[in-house]
Parts: C-alpha cells; sequence; structure tokens
C-alpha cells in the first residue's frame, strides 16, 4: 500500500480507479476502507478513488502528539497531491467533514466540491460534549463497555436489533480500544470550524442523518446555514450512515457530484 510522507507523519493511503480524483475522509476510529470500503465500486468505474488514514488510524503513524484539523487535513491532502495533480472532490464523514472544511480553507485550490456526512461546525454544544466525553472517559473504564456505548449512538435501535454478531464487530470494530482513537476523540471534543464556514467558495453538499445520536442532525443542519450556497438533505439513518443507509448515501454523492 502507498505511503507519503507529510511533517512527522507517514501517511497510508490506497487508490481505486481511474477519472477525477475522489476524495474519501473517514470518521473517528475508523479508517478509509472501514467507513468507505464497501462503496468503492460504486465509484471507481469513473473516478480515481483517494482512501487516506489521517493520525491515529490504520497505517499512518506519527509523533503521537495531539491532534489538530490543520495536521489531518495536510496529510490527507498530502495523499492527494500523491495520487493526482488536479483538484479532487472531498466526501468527509463525521470527524472527516471538519477535517474536510479546513482542507479546503487551507488549500482552496485543490478542492473542487465538498461533501460533508454527519458533521458539525461547533465544540459548546453540551449534549455532544456530553456523549463524547463519556466515550472517552468510558475507554479507561471497560473496553467492552466503551465499545457498547457508542454503538448504541452510532445505529438506530431498529437497525442495530437486526444486526448479527460479527457484522456488529465488523461495524464498530470490536472491544479494542485504540491510543489513536482516544486522540480523534479528543480532537473531536474541542474542533470548532465556524469561522472558517463562511469563507467555503466551492460547491458543497451538507448531509445530515436524521436518527444520528452522537452529532444531532441539528449540527448538519447548521453547517449548512453557514456555507454559502450549500445544497442540504437528510438520510432516515442513525450516525454510522455509510454501513446503515450505504445506497442512499451513494445516491446523494454521485447525484451531487455528477
Amino acid at each position: 500500500m502507498p505511503r507519503t510522507t507529510v511533517d512527522s507523519a507517514t501517511v497510508h493511503y490506497r487508490t481505486e480507479g481511474q477519472g477525477p480524483g475522489l476524495l474519501l475522509v473517514h470518521g473517528t476510529g475508523a479508517t478509509g476502507d472501514a467507513n468507505y470500503g464497501h462503496l468503492l465500486e460504486e465509484f471507481t468505474d469513473h473516478r480515481t478513488v483517494i482512501l487516506p488514514d489521517y493520525a491515529g488510524s490504520g497505517g499512518t503513524t506519527d509523533d503521537g502528539s495531539p491532534l489538530t484539523l490543520e495536521q489531518l487535513a495536510d496529510q490527507v491532502l498530502g495523499a492527494a497531491d500523491a495520487a493526482t495533480d488536479e483538484p479532487v472532490d472531498i466526501v468527509g464523514f463525521s470527524l472527516g467533514a471538519l477535517v474536510a472544511v479546513m482542507a479546503a480553507a487551507r488549500r482552496p485550490e485543490r478542492v473542487r466540491r465538498l461533501v460533508l456526512v454527519a458533521g458539525w461546525a461547533r465544540n459548546d454544544d453540551l449534549r455532544k460534549r456530553l456523549g463524547f466525553t463519556l466515550w472517552r472517559r468510558l475507554a479507561d473504564v471497560d473496553p467492552e463497555l466503551y465499545s457498547h456505548y457508542i454503538s448504541l449512538l452510532l445505529f438506530t435501535p431498529g437497525f442495530l436489533a437486526n444486526l448479527d454478531e460479527n457484522t456488529f464487530h465488523e461495524a464498530v470494530g470490536g472491544a479494542a480500544v485504540e491510543e489513536g482513537t482516544l486522540r480523534q476523540i479528543e480532537l473531536g471534543l474541542e474542533a470548532d470550524i465556524r469561522e472558517l464556514l463562511p469563507k467555503i467558495g466551492v460547491p458543497t453538499l451538507v448531509v445530515g442523518c436524521l436518527h444520528d445520536q452522537l452529532v444531532p442532525v441539528e449540527h448538519s443542519r447548521e453547517l449548512h446555514e453557514s456555507i454559502p450556497g450549500s445544497t442540504y438533505l437528510e438520510i432516515e439513518s442513525g450516525h454510522l450512515v455509510p454501513a446503515e443507509a450505504p445506497d442512499k448515501l451513494v445516491d446523494a454523492i454521485r447525484t451531487f457530484l455528477n
């Protein structure tokens, strides 16, 4: 698998397909393959899909310091730079949506269009802070409780009730606590991109998840209202929409980008 060096990080990434670049940016505790691997065939027939793992995930290594959105944006754009010289479309999911916004703010010439899925703008929402703080603290108490807690927030009740045990563990990664994930949770607690949103000048689609219990859908609505000229839609899903409603998510992305 290819790697590229960005500052102190060695960034692991994957590319598939041919055509204009499509950069898929994963969420907290995931990898590019974990969030998007099952969707690749929907895009690779007409896109060069770039799947980076930013610091704290997959095979990417760095110095272990606290993460910033600026670092992660530079890392995913570093993977894009290694794959293509042309501007890319970026899809960012959850924390990846904030990374995508930062990428567009830092290097607008490299970004053609944005799709922001289940993201947020602010760090002062008490409901969201309580959820992220408990998630982080459970990692120090019991890995199984940590895993079960976040699973309750990632999926709608009906979807979770019908998962078999193997599919459940594939979707949430079992009970393991990864140090990189904890760094990403801590970044998610503090990240605030409100001042960047009015400056975003590329066509943007914001996708909200109507039944999201980790990042309530009001956060996606705020993103839409704050980004000039953005388009908005909602999907009937919990937070982990790439797993719960993949067909609807793919339709939304393809319709917007095409």
